[in-house]
């Protein structure tokens, strides 16, 4: 069965977002003809990300439920109706043979639409606890493929594929990238690094902590990498100098892998994918600013595996620190950190994906 016309809906984050473009991408290198349309939520950053990676991508007028009492609950209702309306008519109009949903608000209401519509659907779950939307979606879903084990507690076991998180192959192509990352952050190469990574929107208690103990680090002669996101980036660059490299967003996550002795980092699904792929020791400091604490949860399953440390939120500006510069000076630790992570890699998912999506046509 040959792919000529596919249909991905979600959005609303990087983690939902940059997945679905790399199954994108891995469908449009195997069928070079196919038409490929994205469906997201308007306003959302999917409506900037999916056209700069080259892909078409229409908006719903979808927004989620605000988890505190917020008057925009009482909307939600019809804008939900209004957005299946309009996934009804996109399908309708682009005829297409598959719909991929990856988790975010457009997910819903188009593949709603889409199982209605007798169009065979597809879940691509990043995370380790399942998204309100998908749970909801996966009793008319032909598969879903998720990333960890032990999603069967929210999916009918029989749907379910390991095939891990899609991750951008440029991303974690470090190797033998030492020297020209040193060379491209200005950093010492006989210097050991840590590297600090919150997210593209940066993590407030990882930037307080790294703040209030920055001499620590130099005390220390340890350099630092530091991603520190557009809101924290002025109070950063304050700090910057004599070791500390302090940038708002790292466009060359290759380098900074590269570079890297130890990792700090949130642990949404996709960050967790890149790490398990990198593999070098890691520290994890879960966002509790997410729905069902599922950053907490993904940091737990590696946790368990030996294949990281785990800080919690509240306790950063304390310890977080130390355990960085502890966990710098013990080998057999960080050796064992990185051979019980890169276990738990899957180099080849949205290969996997893309010969689920053949399988279900």
């Amino acid at each position: 069965m040959s792919l000529h016309k596919v249909i991905i809906s979600g959005g609303g984050t990087g983690g939902h977002i940059f997945p679905a473009v790399a199954i994108a991408n891995e469908i449009r290198q195997e069928y070079p003809d196919c038409k490929i349309l994205f469906v997201g939520a308007k306003g959302r950053m999917e409506m900037t990300r999916v056209p700069e990676a080259g892909y078409e991508i229409e908006g719903l007028d979808i927004a989620g439920l605000q988890r505190k009492f917020d008057l925009k609950n009482f909307l939600l209702p019809f804008k939900v109706i209004k957005s299946y309306r309009q996934a009804a008519a996109i399908l309708k109009r682009f005829q297409p043979q598959v719909a991929i949903g990856v988790g975010g608000f457009a997910s819903g209401p188009l593949l709603f639409a889409a199982q209605r519509k007798g169009i065979p659907t597809l879940i691509q779950e990043q995370n380790s606890y399942a998204g309100l939307t998908n749970k909801l979606l996966a009793r008319g879903a032909k598969k879903i493929c998720v990333a960890y084990s032990g999603m069967e507690a929210y999916f009918p076991a029989e749907k379910l594929v390991h095939t891990g998180n899609p991750v951008r192959a440029e991303m974690v192509d470090w190797k033998g990238k030492k020297e020209e990352a040193c060379t491209f952050f200005g950093l010492n190469e006989e210097q050991a690094v840590v590297l600090s990574i919150g997210g593209s929107l940066g993590a407030r208690s990882i930037n307080l902590a790294l703040s209030e103990h920055i001499n620590r680090f130099r005390d220390s002669n340890v350099q630092l990498l530091w991603q520190t996101g557009k809101a924290y980036a002025n109070k950063a660059a304050d700090l910057s100098g004599d070791g500390i490299h302090a940038v708002p967003f790292i466009q060359r996550m290759d380098l900074a892998y590269a570079a890297a002795d130890v990792i700090i980092s949130r642990a949404g699904a996709l960050s967790i994918s890149e790490l398990c792929l990198v593999g070098k020791p890691c520290i994890l400091v879960p966002s509790p600013n997410v729905a069902e604490d599922h950053q907490s949860k993904n940091a737990n399953v590696l946790v368990k595996a030996g294949a990281a440390l785990l800080v919690k939120d509240q306790e950063a500006s304390v310890i977080l620190v130390d355990e960085a510069l502890t966990l710098l000076k013990k080998e057999e630790l960080k050796k064992n950190l990185s051979e019980n992570v890169m276990r738990m890699g899957i180099s080849n998912a949205a290969e996997r994906i893309r010969k689920e999506i053949e399988a279900i046509l």
